[in-house]
């Protein structure tokens, strides 16, 4: 049997079907953040930082060094376990708050 069957449903239409989206629905729109109204420059480059990947730029970037350092004083810090290098770097801080590093 090729031929098609009379009873055969009919495909279903969605009757809420939203319009279909034209660009000029788009340019009636308005740019809101939150509830604050923002011009097209200000919305549009919150959404590319929005859409923007990876991790947030820091303010003050750490800087990669090689350095030595005694081998009792790596064991104690890592000791203290997970995140010792920056608390191995906290404690630099520290120290220069009280001290010269010259």
């Amino acid at each position: 049997m090729n031929a098609k069957s009379k009873n055969s449903p009919k495909p279903w239409i969605d009757p809420d079907d939203a319009p279909e989206l034209t660009d000029d629905f788009f340019e009636q729109g308005e740019w809101k953040i939150g509830e604050r109204p923002v011009s097209t420059q200000e919305g549009a480059a919150a959404l590319r930082k929005a859409l923007s990947r990876g991790r947030p730029k820091a303010e003050t970037p750490k800087q990669a060094l090689t350095v030595r350092y005694d081998a009792d004083v790596v064991a104690a810090f890592k000791a203290t376990g997970k995140g010792w290098q920056t608390r191995m770097n906290a404690a630099l801080k520290d120290w220069l708050k009280t001290h010269s590093p010259a």
